[in-house]
């Protein structure tokens, strides 16, 4: 008798219950019906403004990557206040509060432990505004030398002269001085050797200035220059400084060796010495005498 009367009191409890939770679905109706319409209008609105965004951006910026980056965070934006709104209307303030603090605390330590990819990836983002260098320039940059072969969010792939493609990391890139060789499309190539010292410096500075004449590929708008930079061991050195057209390492390159050809070619046909390093061995008084002992003496 006890247990039944228990029983029954624990469905009229369990039964009000589910009437309440059905009074209060039949005076939410309005409320759902209108946070489905709002969910499904911020689906319709925010791909109709990431299509629109992936047709402007290439106006104004020609990194695909940045561009599909933008439209994906215009994307997230738009759904992210939709759902906000959404819940605004289901009356779940704190549901909303909860998951603006739990983005921030999120944020917050994701930053915490991803702050060198972080630090690429915002680097990555102000190189591809700035566009201080594009793909196909030969750069030096972070003691790399090479020409670029993809620019990314992440990473800076520059293939180097010898062959191997390095990933520099957009921070280097960022932290680092750049030297773009490509920018002016023109490179000075320096030349430096060495003559004797009973040369005549006239004639090594004509015999020079006369082999570059008919140099191919030489920029006439500035003449080659011959100076002498110093007093060596066992040389007078100079440098041979002319101008070419440049788009890649091997037309530096190239350059410099037919200089070297010219100005070996031209130096033996005039007679002027290519002086090899000359060292002078002083020897104590007591080692000369003990050398002298152990050399064997000349035959009468």
């Amino acid at each position: 008798m006890f247990a039944a009367t228990d029983l029954q009191r624990a469905f009229h409890l369990l039964s009000g219950k589910l009437v309440r939770w059905l009074q209060q679905l039949v005076l939410l109706l309005p409320n759902l019906l209108i946070a489905l319409l709002i969910l499904g209008a911020t689906f319709f609105v925010a791909r109709l403004v990431r299509r629109l965004t992936g047709r402007f951006l290439p106006r104004i910026s020609h990194h695909p990557t940045l561009n599909n980056l933008i439209g994906t965070i215009t994307y997230a934006g738009v759904m992210l206040l939709g759902v906000f709104f959404t819940l605004e209307v289901l009356g779940l303030n704190k549901t909303v509060a909860s998951l603006l603090a739990g983005v921030g605390i999120v944020g917050l330590a994701l930053g915490f432990a991803f702050q060198d990819i972080a630090a690429n990836f915002i680097s990555g983002i102000i190189i591809a505004i700035q566009r201080p260098f594009s793909v196909g320039d030969v750069i030096q940059t972070d003691s790399f030398f090479g020409t670029i072969e993809s620019v990314n969010l992440r990473t800076l792939d520059l293939r180097q002269v010898t062959g191997e493609l390095v990933r520099v990391p957009n921070r280097k890139v960022f932290e680092s001085a750049v030297i773009n060789f490509s920018v002016t499309t023109r490179r000075r190539v320096d030349v430096e050797c060495g003559v004797a010292y009973d040369s005549d410096l006239e004639q090594v500075r004509a015999v020079v200035l006369a082999a570059m004449q008919n140099f191919p590929k030489l920029l006439t708008d500035r003449a080659p220059e011959v100076m002498f930079t110093g007093f060596a061991d066992s040389a007078i050195t100079f440098t041979l400084r002319f101008w070419i057209p440049y788009q890649r390492q091997v037309d530096y390159v190239e350059a410099k060796s037919e200089a070297i050809m010219r100005i070996k070619r031209a130096f033996d046909q005039a007679d002027i010495v290519i002086p090899f390093p000359v060292r002078t061995l002083d020897l104590a008084p007591v080692l000369r005498e003990q050398l002298s002992l152990k050399l064997p003496r000349p035959l009468d």
